[in-house]
């Protein structure tokens, strides 16, 4: 019998005692769990190895979580990545989702709702790896395994959020789906500044399927979004 590994975690805090107090907490719930503390070091760690999520703080020395955040995005477009943030500032939060993260967790944290995030956001990546390996609409092909939208005109290789976003409308096509339905869905949560980072995910989408006219993402009024063929 295969044994199944536990899932590993890039865990990046420049706070030593926070990142022992959370990283024992995470272990102790079976996660496997490589502590760095400098950004740079992440970058390297994760052209290096296979991490199934990324705990990343903002405020860290010589390269920042957002900087960070980007490159981590270059690298690898799968990945999740879980801000941990001591800011508050609005603009921070809707920046750090923009660039590439799937959520955040501001400090001072409970353990236990950070365990429910990770275990959120792992179940989510196993769904959408577990999807059929290709949905259509339209002209468009949806790759989900390759993480590739294919136009007769064109092939756009997408993030693994940009997957999940378009999955589900592909699954619910010519359904109104409210904005909380989405996040829900989605993000994992009905959230002010996961709605603003939503909003920017559903333009990118749209920009996506302008090759085929008779694809239309409508914007519903009050309410949503509906994927429909005209």
């Amino acid at each position: 019998m295969t044994e199944t590994k536990p899932p590993k975690i890039l865990y990046v805090e420049d706070d030593e005692s926070l990142a022992f107090i959370t990283k024992d907490n995470l272990e102790i719930k079976g996660y496997d769990v490589v502590h760095v503390s400098r950004g740079d070091k992440a970058i390297d760690c994760l052209t290096k190895y296979h991490y199934d999520i990324c705990l990343l703080d903002v405020m860290l020395p010589h390269v920042d979580g957002f900087e960070v955040a980007t490159q981590l995005r270059k690298i690898n477009d799968q990945i999740p990545i879980l801000f941990l943030t001591a800011r508050s500032l609005k603009e921070d939060k809707i920046k750090g989702l923009t660039i590439g993260g799937d959520d955040y967790i501001t400090k001072p944290f409970n353990i236990e709702e950070l365990l429910l995030r990770i275990e959120i956001f792992l179940k989510r990546s196993n769904f959408v790896s577990e999807q059929s390996k290709e949905m259509s609409i339209g002209e468009f092909t949806l790759n989900v395994k390759e993480l590739k939208l294919e136009h007769p005109s064109k092939t756009c290789v997408i993030t693994k959020k940009e997957c999940e976003l378009l999955a589900f409308l592909i699954q619910n096509k010519e359904k109104v789906l409210s904005r909380s339905q989405i996040l829900k869905s989605v993000w994992g949560e009905d959230d002010y500044f996961l709605g603003r980072s939503m909003d920017v995910f559903i333009s990118r989408c749209r920009k996506y399927l302008k090759p085929d006219s008779k694809v239309v993402l409508e914007t519903i009024y009050k309410v949503g979004f509906k994927l429909t063929i005209k």
